[in-house]
């Protein structure tokens, strides 16, 4: 019922002005008359109820023209006051209501200084010609206090009304912020799955190509030859449905009953990936330098992704039966070189393939807070060389890539 009235009379700011105008001018009878006890009244009241009248017509422009309203109220009322009426809430009461739109649509300086000034001038005014008989404390603190009060109720309501909306603003920064923040994380899964879907898929059914192709070709001159190939075609695909199972599982949900039970692989698994290239005619040599340290698991993984990408492009597009792994162990950082002698365009290019080779190991490497460099070495060939942090789980991610 409350809040219904108040979204009436919000919708409704003229009707409300009039009314009040008019209550206002009903209370200026009583007050024109009010004398003290035991005294006559001095002054005719008529005088009193036009000036209240005139100042009650003013509030009709209060929300328009605050400042001019009150300049307005506080004319009438020091008028009042020099015909000689007591100063009451009856008589000045279109000042305070004026005093307090002010301190409402205005700032907390300006409601304070026409509130001084409206009771500087009344004070005055009551003390050179006002009634003798008034008493000294009712026109010192009477204008005083009528005229504090509307101006600090209105500051208090204007300051309410200012927190209230900046908490809501902060409230619905905050719901922004996070509405953010989750499709940004679920942006970073999508794209993490998308390249761990693409290095599977890429490196196994590359391989598959390469061995059915075998297969096919020595089936009827060495069919011995054709069925060993075709056996590891068979491992091949295993393998490549194991990792798919993996990377899949990621999808479900924490509470579903199957759970992926492959481990992500590393670079413990290094030489079993360089094994896998041999039926596709692909020799890889791996090479180590520094005392082999431990790597965090989400830099492990990324080591291992990059260099079985970089592989699966030299067995793409470079057109060569070999390729070289470099690992360099220094305190802070590993070194990942993965070159090859053949081929003269780039793994994964836009000339060779979609792009999204080269584009997912430099975006893995970022990730881990490393860096990321591909292109053709001077000799002939092409070369994937990256650097990955020992400890990437207490670094910030560096978004930069080697020169």
């Amino acid at each position: 019922m409350i809040h219904s009235l108040q979204r009436l009379l919000r919708c409704h700011p003229r009707t409300v002005d009039l009314v009040v105008a008019a209550a206002l001018f009903v209370c200026s009878f009583p007050g024109s008359v009010l004398t003290l006890p035991g005294r006559d009244l001095e002054v005719p009241w008529w005088p009193g109820v036009l000036v209240a009248g005139v100042a009650s017509l003013a509030l009709l422009w209060r929300r328009t023209l605050p400042r001019s309203t009150v300049v307005v109220t506080l004319g009438c009322a020091v008028a009042v006051t020099a015909l000689g009426y007591i100063l009451t809430v009856l008589v000045i009461g279109p000042l305070m209501v004026a005093l307090h739109t002010l301190a409402l649509r205005t700032d907390r300086t300006t409601a304070n200084l026409f509130t001084v000034s409206g009771i500087t001038l009344l004070v005055g005014t009551a003390l050179a010609v006002g009634p003798g008989s008034e008493p000294l404390v009712m026109k010192l603190l009477g204008p005083a206090f009528w005229l504090l009060l509307p101006t600090s109720l209105g500051t208090t309501t204007r300051l309410r009304a200012a927190y209230l909306e900046a908490v809501q603003a902060r409230a619905e920064h905050a719901e922004r912020t996070r509405e953010q923040e989750a499709r940004h994380r679920v942006t970073e899964e999508r794209m993490r799955i998308a390249r761990d879907l693409h290095d599977v898929v890429a490196h196994h059914l590359v391989l598959a190509n390469l061995q059915a192709g075998t297969v096919v070709r020595l089936m009827r001159s060495r069919p011995d030859e054709a069925e060993r190939i075709a056996g590891e075609l068979a491992g091949t695909t295993l393998s490549a449905v194991r990792e798919l199972k993996a990377t899949v599982g990621l999808l479900r949900h924490a509470d579903d009953s199957e759970t992926p039970s492959v481990p992500a692989p590393g670079l413990a698994q290094l030489a079993e990936l360089a094994a896998s290239f041999e039926p596709a005619g692909l020799s890889v040599t791996v090479n180590t330098t520094g005392r082999p340290r431990p790597l965090s698991a989400g830099a492990d993984l990324t080591a291992y992704r990059i260099v079985q990408e970089a592989l699966t492009n030299v067995t793409k597009h470079a057109g060569t039966g070999s390729a070289e792994v470099r690992l360099s162990y220094a305190p802070d950082r590993l070194g990942i070189t993965v070159t090859d002698h053949g081929g003269t365009a780039p793994p994964s290019s836009p000339a060779s393939g979609s792009g999204y080779g080269v584009i997912g190991m430099r975006e893995r490497a970022l990730s881990a807070g490393g860096r990321f460099r591909a292109g053709h070495r001077p000799e002939g060939g092409f070369e994937v060389v990256t650097e990955l942090p020992l400890l990437s789980s207490d670094r910030p991610p560096t978004q930069n890539a080697l020169a």
